[in-house]
């Protein structure tokens, strides 16, 4: 029993961590954190793993996730607060249609045209990008690859 009531401990401290970390960028974003809010928040920041989603992607994830229903609108603004603050990162991939990334740092990506899918490149799969042109007055700020791939 004093097992169970410790790893009960563990993980009650670690929800409420994670909560007060999901708050926190909430509000730093410029948003009340509702129950919905904090529930997005566990989809995109809770796990180990970072991943890419459109926003109608997110839309379904959160209706399988919890048992909620979160509209559209609470999605996008929810989405958009969080890239404005640098939480998540957007790749446009065509005119009509963006990604977004819950890894924020620069890297690259390939787009799988066929599956409608984002693929990170790691840096230990790519060489370094040369750039022989330059912009008078202007240094580059980072380099990110967008490779669009399709079946032969």
């Amino acid at each position: 029993m004093a097992q169970f009531n410790i790893n009960f401990l563990k993980i009650s401290i670690f929800i409420m961590s994670n909560n007060l970390d999901f708050v926190a960028k909430l509000r730093n974003s410029g948003l009340r954190p509702t129950k919905q809010r904090i529930k997005i928040c566990e989809i995109l920041f809770g796990g180990k793993e970072t991943f890419h989603f459109s926003i109608n992607d997110l839309s379904k994830i959160v209706a399988q996730k919890t048992n909620e229903k979160i509209s559209l609108a609470t999605i996008y603004n929810t989405v958009h607060a969080f890239l404005g603050k640098g939480y998540l990162k957007q790749i446009a991939v065509n005119s009509e249609q963006s990604y977004y990334d819950t890894n924020v740092s620069d890297h690259h990506h390939f787009y799988d045209e066929d599956k409608n899918q984002l693929i990170d490149i790691h840096d230990c799969e790519v060489e370094p990008v040369k750039i022989n042109k330059k912009i008078p007055g202007k240094k580059i700020k980072s380099i990110e690859v967008l490779v669009k791939v399709q079946n032969n």
